[in-house]
């Protein structure tokens, strides 16, 4: 699992974590979550599907960013992010 957020403070060897760049997704299948992480099953489920009716291919592990966040859950916003391919080319 890898997590992000913006720092104001300059990379030092004494963090406790390793700083890693993400390969780019060539193509994925995304959509936005609004509400709580607590109840975004329904949405992963809706892209799955969408994914397989639209003929593609998971390719591998999903990405979320958080687009809106703070202490009212249902305000927040997390686009899902599913790296895909068509299904013959997969």
């Amino acid at each position: 699992m890898h997590a992000a957020l913006p720092v104001a403070q300059p990379r030092s060897d004494e963090q406790s974590f390793c700083v890693v760049d993400l390969r780019e997704i060539p193509a994925a299948a995304t959509l936005v979550h609004h509400g709580s992480m607590d109840n975004v099953l329904p949405s992963i489920q809706a892209l799955a599907r969408w994914i397989d009716a639209s003929g593609y291919q998971s390719l591998g592990y999903a990405r979320e960013v958080t687009l809106k966040f703070g202490e009212v859950k249902d305000d927040w916003l997390t686009e899902l992010q599913e790296p895909v391919a068509p299904k013959e080319a997969a």
